[in-house]
Formats: C-alpha cells, sequence, structure tokens
C-alpha cells in the first residue's frame, strides 16, 4: 500500500497492536495476516500486546462467531465489537487490554533498570 513507508515510523516504540476488521469481508481475514506479520511478527511483539477486533456494523449478520482465523491469528485475543448494541462490553475489553500493555512496559523498565543496576 500507498503507506507502507510511513510503517517504520508507526512501528518505532510502539508496545501494542490493535487489528480491527470486518468479519464479513474474506479479504480483511487475509489483510490480517499481513498486518499481524508487519507490525507484531517483525518487531517483535508479543503475542499479548495484540488485540484483535471484529467490528460489525449495524444490521450486519452476526453468524461471524466462530471466524476462520488461520494460525497463529487464532492465538490472538479476538473481541466482537458492536457499538449498537453492546459498547459497554467492547469499552471493558479496551480497559483490560491497556491495562496488560501498561504492565508490560512497567516490567519490562524494571528489568532495565535492574540489568542497570548489576
Amino acid at each position: 500500500s500507498r503507506f507502507e513507508t510511513c510503517w517504520p515510523a508507526l512501528m518505532k516504540d510502539s508496545h501494542g497492536v490493535i487489528i480491527i476488521f470486518n468479519p464479513e469481508l474474506p479479504s480483511h481475514l487475509k489483510e490480517i495476516e499481513m498486518w499481524y506479520s508487519c507490525f507484531v511478527q517483525q518487531q517483535p511483539l508479543l503475542d499479548s500486546q495484540c488485540l484483535l477486533v471484529a467490528h460489525h456494523k449495524p444490521g450486519s449478520s452476526e453468524d461471524t462467531e466462530n471466524l476462520p482465523l488461520a494460525h497463529p491469528l487464532n492465538k490472538l485475543k479476538l473481541i466482537h465489537s458492536n457499538l449498537e448494541e453492546d459498547p459497554e462490553d467492547v469499552r471493558m475489553e479496551f480497559m483490560k487490554y491497556f491495562k496488560s500493555i501498561v504492565t508490560i512496559i512497567n516490567e519490562s523498565r524494571e528489568r532495565e533498570e535492574m540489568s542497570i543496576i548489576s
């Protein structure tokens, strides 16, 4: 894509990646493999630092609960967002995700400080 030249700047020092996609588009299921490869595996980030969000548009079919995600995407935390029906649920999942990222950052900072001291 034409934004690929910006990717290194976007990735620099990032601590987490949220990939939002439309589960009704088969092309999106293929594209998220590329996003995962570029933004998570190549950095490298832990799988726990990545969140997949299957976003359902108003009036969309709900039969996408069991998404055919290929390995290794099927190991990632996946949430379904439907802002009309359950915005609070999505908000809680985001808060959980952000808290886990903060924990990872703090732990790595402590490790760095200990390695400087020792």
